[in-house]
């Protein structure tokens, strides 16, 4: 499915980066507003598609440099990786915890195990939709 137009080449190529952006800042304020890994990471692949479509699987792919199978399986990691803080201090499994990491100057960082599930899902989504994506359109070719 490699369309040859200009205007979808041009398209894909000036939206793309803007909806990584956008889909990087959905993950990162899921906790505390709408948004989070699953949206996030649906917009992610909805770049990677669009790119799909413009210029096909194989050039998808190595823009991706990841194996889309491999972003799933890392999503389920940061997902299991998120329970063991919680496991480790004996309390129910997706208890949430909380760490502020000081930065140079004035001011904290705050990471949260919430924010490695989201991490997680993030990752799952777009490493399962890619896979589907691209498996269809290698299997068309």
């Amino acid at each position: 499915m490699n369309s040859n137009t200009l205007i979808l080449h041009t398209a894909a190529l000036a939206i793309m980066p803007l909806q990584l952006m956008f889909s990087v800042f959905l993950l990162l304020r899921g906790h505390d507003e709408p948004g989070g890994g699953f949206i996030g990471g649906l917009v992610a692949a909805s770049a990677f598609v669009l790119y799909a479509f413009a210029f096909g699987a194989r050039p998808t792919r190595r823009l991706m440099r990841v194996n889309p199978r491999d972003l799933l399986a890392a999503g389920l990691l940061f997902g299991l990786a998120s329970t063991l803080p919680a496991l480790l201090s004996g309390q129910p499994m997706l208890t949430a915890h909380w760490w502020q990491l000081p930065l140079p100057g004035e001011g904290y960082l705050k990471l949260s195990t919430v924010l490695i599930f989201d991490i997680g899902v993030y990752l799952a989504v777009l490493g399962t939709l890619m896979t589907f994506v691209i498996g269809l359109m290698e299997s068309g070719e």
